[in-house]
């Protein structure tokens, strides 16, 4: 079948067929098998290649339970005594045996006696392996894992691998199943750089596979063995090579050349009063950079709470207008897009050129008028909401597009703004930080900055663990600092009283607030519609009110500075990221700023472990690093909306060089080899193949 411009689209490679025929031509593997497998992701037999066991038990043979203390594992050969049935009914049936010491039970409940006359004939030898307990004084070995005549004992290995399960799913039927999909692999053309995989001491694709399947000691299932590392390193590279032929494609969409002139980039530095850091101008010369080039540009800006994003942003936005075009940007809500329109309003006066506000709000003639001065280039900067994707928003010329935000956006929105713009540039703002080997996972098709110095004069928010026992002093030292005309957010884990979760409660908080400070008590939260919510939070940014009660709405961009006091309840419940997003709020002004860190007493240690960590680094990479190795990677950026690969083998946390060292090689293989046709690259190909990168043969195939 011809695709675009008459290339072939690429069909499946014939070597792999056997690993994607049905998993019912698995020996031992029948219909309802085959449907419970499907609960630990396996479809069919390649799946179970990439099934790895995650322990194993030690059947080596001994010569007598007696080398062994109790309770423990062993395998021993056995000669066969009497049997005892059970006299009454629920009572276990036992078989007395006999190794070369010792004579010892083994133990059946519920078991037919046929059956187990078949299986332990009196009188002959065999080979039992399970679990030895004390009992009354007499060994016992309750239903044994393993009853061999002495001529199979070559089937069972010394080190027997554990896989995980599912119901439905036995031991034996998957470990039969993974050895007869392992039979099946083929030998393949290596895909892994060839310095790289001598430096490792990695083995051949086939000769890993069959490793990992066949470990000999629990050594061979850590993930730093050179088998399994070897899987988890093709499983990054297949996922980075995915992401450049991405970038690759998206930068290969011509871009425009915007270059700047610097005449209101310079307007904007001399009207304020200090110096931009190192690291936005840094940021800044990477995006004009970009700008400037013919490739569209793709790159996500990342810096942690108050790193001075906007700056970098605005500066951006002014290489576009100077170039002679145009530039938006975009913001998750509207209270941001106008928190935006704030902080950029007075920059861009200095700069002289006209900004304006686009949201949802905006209707009849004074949209009309917008409209306008939008398409005939009038305004040179646009801030909005995702209104501006709507068919009757036309720009003048629109080079550039700033993204607040990133994970509210997912890619599909950011190719819809990128259509905006023939060919505008693509910027992506986070206050997320991310850690590095997270950020290339889910970013690696774009270009990274970050902003890793905070602006002068910040001051350090000043971070303090209180017990929940301290409820009244708390709210007392609040009082004090409601009378001096500061304002505070106070923090609730969760909406609705529930009877059986003592998370106090956003509405009960409120009310108790109330009654102790009065009616300058705000309250906003997840359950309230949201022009109400709009009117909470404009009352407090106006300071009509000044403690706002809140659900964690507000830990995304909400800007503040008279804000000085944060206080969280039940802190210890919270993520370490999301905790450090919140204490954020505070510390915008010129006042000393605290956030207090409320506690139910007894901590748990990884409870203690995240709130100490808060108290001591306002690092938010530091603190991403840190909240990453004790949650995990799909917790870090919230699995719903992360739209983080899952990974089989590889483990990001443990594994982040690997990740590094992917990114870069499946970059520099693009650029010597775009369409994948050298020797090593169509090795690669079947890589993508096995591993379910269809996407990236789609963009080879349309390339």
């Amino acid at each position: 079948m011809a695709g675009p411009g008459g290339r072939r689209r690429m069909s499946r490679p014939p070597e792999l067929f056997p690993l994607f025929a049905d998993l019912e031509t698995l020996e031992g593997v029948g219909p309802k098998t085959a449907k419970a497998m499907a609960g630990l992701g396996v479809e069919r037999p390649k799946d179970l290649l990439f099934l790895l066991p995650h322990s194993g038990v030690d059947r080596s043979r001994r010569a007598s339970v007696r080398d062994v203390v109790p309770p423990a594992v062993v395998t021993v050969e056995v000669t066969v005594g009497s049997h005892f049935p059970p006299r009454q009914k629920g009572r276990p049936y036992r078989v007395a045996v006999k190794d070369s010491a010792l004579e010892f039970q083994l133990v059946y409940f519920h078991a037919r006696g046929d059956f187990l006359l078949r299986l332990l004939p009196t009188g002959q030898r065999r080979i039992v392996s399970g679990r030895v307990e004390l009992f009354d004084g007499i060994a016992q070995m309750v239903h044994p894992d393993h009853v061999l005549r002495p001529e199979e004992a070559g089937d069972l290995p010394e080190f027997e691998p554990v896989y995980p399960l599912v119901a439905g799913v036995t031991q034996k039927v998957l470990a039969k199943a993974a050895q007869a999909a392992v039979a099946r692999a083929p030998e393949l053309a290596e895909w892994i750089d060839g310095p790289l995989k001598r430096r490792e001491g990695w083995p051949d694709w086939h000769a890993a596979v069959q490793a990992v399947h066949a470990p000999e000691s629990a050594a061979d299932l850590a993930p730093a063995a050179a088998a399994r590392a070897r899987l988890a390193y093709d499983e990054l590279f297949a996922h980075q090579v995915t992401l450049a032929l991405a970038r690759m494609r998206a930068r290969r969409g011509k871009g425009r050349a915007s270059v700047g002139t610097g005449v209101l980039q310079r307007k904007v530095l001399d009207s304020l009063p200090y110096a931009p850091t190192g690291a936005q101008s840094r940021a800044v010369g990477e995006i004009a950079g970009d700008m400037a080039s013919g490739l569209r540009m793709n790159r996500l800006l990342q810096g942690d709470v108050g790193a001075g994003k906007t700056l970098v942003a605005l500066m951006a936005l002014l290489v576009a207008v100077e170039a002679g075009g145009q530039g938006v940007m975009m913001a998750p809500t509207e209270i941001l897009a106008r928190q935006h329109l704030e902080g950029l309003r007075p920059l861009a006066e200095a700069a002289g050129v006209r900004l304006d506000l686009l949201t949802g709000r905006d209707k009849g003639a004074e949209r009309a008028a917008k409209l306008r001065a939008l398409a005939e280039g009038e305004t040179g900067i646009l801030v909005g909401t995702h209104a501006v994707f709507q068919k009757d928003v036309q720009f003048h010329d629109l080079r550039l597009a700033v993204i607040d935000e990133q994970h509210r956006f997912g890619v599909a929105q950011r190719m819809e703004l990128g259509a905006k713009g023939a060919a505008a540039d693509v910027l992506v703002m986070t206050a997320t930080p991310i850690p590095r080997s997270l950020a290339l996972a889910s970013y690696g098709d774009m270009d990274v900055s970050v902003l890793d110095e905070k602006p002068a004069g910040r001051k350090p928010v000043k971070t303090v663990m209180v017990s929940t026992q301290r409820l009244d002093e708390v709210v007392a030292h609040l009082a004090r600092a409601v009378a001096e005309g500061r304002q505070a957010y106070w923090v609730c884990p969760l909406v609705e009283d529930s009877e059986t979760v003592d998370y106090a409660s956003a509405e009960a908080r409120f009310q108790h607030l109330r009654a102790a400070l009065g009616d300058c008590v705000g309250l906003v939260h997840g359950q309230m519609p949201p022009a109400e919510k709009d009117a909470a939070m404009a009352r407090f940014v106006a300071g009509e009110t000044s403690v706002l009660v809140a659900t964690t709405v507000i830990e995304v961009g909400v800007n503040v500075p008279n804000a000085s006091i944060m206080v969280i309840e039940r802190a210890e419940i919270f993520g370490l990221a999301q905790l450090h997003q919140l204490r954020g709020r505070v510390g915008r002004g010129s006042a000393e700023s605290t956030c207090l860190l409320m506690y139910q007493a007894p901590l748990s240690e990884g409870g203690e472990r995240r709130l100490t960590t808060l108290r001591d680094t306002d690092d938010g990479f530091r603190i991403a690093e840190e909240d990453l190795a004790m949650r995990g990677a799909g917790d870090l950026i919230g699995t719903a909306q992360s739209g983080l690969p899952r990974f089989r083998v590889a483990d990001l946390e443990r594994q982040s060089a690997l990740m590094e060292t992917a990114q870069s090689d499946a970059r520099r293989l693009l650029a010597e080899d775009p369409q994948l046709e050298s020797p090593r690259g169509r090795a690669v190909r079947l890589l993508l193949w096995l591993l379910d990168q269809d996407r990236a043969i789609r963009l080879i195939s349309v390339g």
